[in-house]
């Protein structure tokens, strides 16, 4: 296994990124009519954001069970990773779907 120590490596730099993501959250840089509505907006943003964050290192750590099983022939292992990179991407979406959300909450709110 001479490529685990970069997998490893691979895996602590996506940590390392989505903590730094999950945790600078944006902020609307205008005015609004509402502030309840500005919050809201806020929110769903951020929560699209956490939710395409959680998607891709969901879906990359699928692609590595996947690749690991496919090296070592076990197909249960896999499997797995297909479904982990699977609902990776469906959380990816969802995260798209609550920033565009959240941004045309904040448009109409100007």
């Amino acid at each position: 296994m001479k490529g685990f120590p970069w997998i490893l490596a691979g895996i602590g730099i996506g940590i390392a990124v989505a903590y730094a993501v999950l945790n600078s959250e944006p902020q609307p840089a205008y005015e609004t009519i509402d502030d309840n509505l500005a919050d809201a907006a806020h929110k769903t943003f951020a929560w699209g954001t956490r939710q395409q964050v959680k998607g891709k290192a969901t879906a990359a750590a699928g692609a590595i069970k996947q690749g690991v099983g496919n090296l070592t022939g076990n197909q249960d292992l896999a499997d797995e990773g297909t479904a982990d990179r699977i609902v990776g991407n469906v959380k990816d979406a969802a995260g798209q779907v609550g920033q565009a959300v959240g941004q045309t909450i904040h448009d109409l709110n100007r």
